[in-house]
């Protein structure tokens, strides 16, 4: 029998049919896998990823760029109001609320512990901004554009309506978390320029650290 059954299954490996099933059950979740990272970039959310979500050259944002108009105020319109405390404790529980973005993603998802920012946050707004430059060739923005941007390229959502206390909040908010960001650049220089923060996956990577 072991003599019959070795030409056979010589035969069935030489044809691929021994190993089509293993190799159908392993491929099959790499294939949903990559479906899924292709319908949604976003999905890997580790903001030192190669598809950085954060990045100038961000995938989820539409072919042909951001228009410039989706991210600036239109004239004769005022931002919401009220007493700045209101707006900044407001605007830091939005900044961790996914149900503001499509894809699960938050403020915090990139900025977790000051990580993912670029040494120019450290310069007050406005000023220019790697990823909206790429994406909608504006030279400078606002604090409240950046966060506007934001809503449609990282978190793949529409922009706030300008007069709403969410959009408020979160440039209020915005402001305060820059503020710390200066303190930590002044008293470490590497702080600006170290892209991944102490509980970042890619802290291991950090340009500071010593040799």
């Amino acid at each position: 029998m072991k003599l019959q059954l070795r030409p056979m299954v010589a035969a069935m490996m030489s044809a691929g049919l021994v190993l089509a099933a293993p190799l159908a059950a392993y491929s099959a979740p790499q294939a949903a896998e990559r479906e899924r990272l292709a319908q949604n970039p976003c999905a890997a959310k580790n903001p030192c990823a190669a598809r950085n979500p954060c990045a100038a050259q961000n995938p989820c944002a539409a072919k042909g760029g951001v228009d410039a108009k989706l991210v600036t105020r239109p004239k004769g319109t005022k931002p919401y109001s009220a007493p700045k405390a209101e707006l900044v404790g407001e605007g830091k529980r939005l900044w961790s609320d996914t149900r503001l973005s499509t894809n699960g993603m938050s403020c915090n998802t990139c900025h977790q512990g000051n990580s993912a920012f670029n040494p120019t946050f450290a310069k007050p707004y406005p000023h220019e901004v790697a990823m909206p430059r790429a994406q909608s060739g504006l030279k400078r923005v606002s604090t409240e554009q950046m966060v506007q941007f934001c809503m449609i390229v990282p978190m793949a959502a529409k922009p706030l309506p300008w007069n709403s206390k969410a959009l408020a909040a979160l440039t209020a908010y915005t402001g305060e978390v820059q503020k710390g960001f200066m303190k930590a650049a002044a008293k470490n220089p590497c702080a600006a320029k170290n892209p991944c923060a102490a509980k970042n996956p890619c802290a291991a990577r950090n340009p500071c650290a010593a040799k």
